[in-house]
């Protein structure tokens, strides 16, 4: 009988090169630095940031659409909304077909706040996308989409 050859081994894994950490690298390094500056200049979490984004777009919703448009963890989002209405950014009123929920909207505080920041924050998305040019923007946004659908339909 012939010996049979053993398999050869397999590559060592790179971390570094395995898309979901690459993206999920990119996604913290740049969520730091606007995380950094909302922390310093207007005393927000980058939860809290979020929450006041949905909220200028979608409100008045309960704080479970917050956690879904978000896709942020629901006890993260109740403890951000707290912040946000202790620091008076938030209302928060009974929803009237089920007195058991909250529907929350920014307060004029809030909407205020919004606004201040959002030329910022439209300011650090125009400096990461410097390093494009229009084609390659829209192959980006493109790729983005299609990664957005894979991943939701794992």
């Amino acid at each position: 009988m012939k010996p049979t050859a053993s398999p050869a081994p397999a590559p060592p894994f790179a971390l570094e090169d395995f898309l979901p950490y690459r993206l999920s690298v990119l996604s913290n390094t740049v969520s730091d630095a606007i995380a950094a500056l909302y922390r310093t200049r207007f005393d927000l979490t980058m939860t809290e940031w979020r929450c006041m984004a949905i909220l200028y777009r979608f409100a008045p919703v309960p704080a479970q659409e917050v956690a879904r448009r978000g896709a942020m963890d629901k006890v993260q989002v109740s403890r951000a909304v707290a912040a946000l209405a202790a620091k008076g950014h938030v209302l928060l009123a009974t929803d009237r077909t089920d007195r058991r929920r909250s529907k929350l909207a920014l307060s004029a505080a809030g909407r205020r706040l919004h606004d201040e920041i959002l030329p910022l924050a439209r300011g650090v998305e125009a400096r990461l996308l410097a390093a494009f040019d229009a084609q390659q923007r829209r192959s980006l946004d493109a790729a983005l989409v299609r990664l957005a659908a894979a991943a939701a339909a794992l």
